[in-house]
């Protein structure tokens, strides 16, 4: 009997074997190893779209150089105009024409003291003014020869070189 316990025992364990061997084979299965690149680069899919956003990226860094560097350029413009200096040199030159448009304008309307005409040159412009008792002419002309002639009625306004009868 011991010879049968041990047949049965030997057919058990050679079933069971077969058993987890044919479990084995049905949960493990294989499929085939496919390789896929995820770069466009590499792949091609989404490739323009993959490019333009490089393209774009770097267009935005341009910009940003671009606009750090006139803003940057502009500060230093800024500064150097509120320097003192150039404050100083801004008020000196207002004043200067201040009091050069003060002269002008009792040389145009004090026959007495200031003549019955003139000229001046300012900045390529030549201004030439005659009084004739009854009208002030006053002609421009500037650096490209344009002519730009004002006539000014002497007595008008409270102008008088002379008596006007008003």
């Amino acid at each position: 009997m011991t010879n049968r316990k041990e047949i049965i025992k030997k057919i058990n364990s050679l079933a069971l074997f077969i058993f987890f061997i044919s479990f084995c084979v049905y949960v493990v299965s294989a499929d085939e190893i496919v390789h896929q690149f995820k770069s466009p680069s590499f792949s091609g899919v989404g490739t323009s779209s993959h490019y333009l956003t490089i393209d774009e990226q770097e267009k935005t860094r341009r910009d940003e150089i671009s606009e750090e560097v006139e803003s940057a350029l502009k500060d230093a413009e800024r500064e150097a105009d509120n320097s003192t200096l150039a404050k100083f040199l801004r008020n000196l030159e207002s004043r200067v024409y201040s009091q050069l448009s003060r002269d002008i304008a009792e040389s145009l309307f004090d026959s007495e003291s200031g003549g019955t005409g003139g000229s001046i040159v300012l900045e390529g412009s030549t201004i030439t003014f005659v009084n004739d008792g009854l009208n002030i002419t006053l002609t421009v002309i500037d650096f490209d020869g344009n002519t730009t002639e004002i006539i000014i009625p002497v007595g008008i306004f409270g102008i008088c070189s002379e008596d006007c009868g008003i």
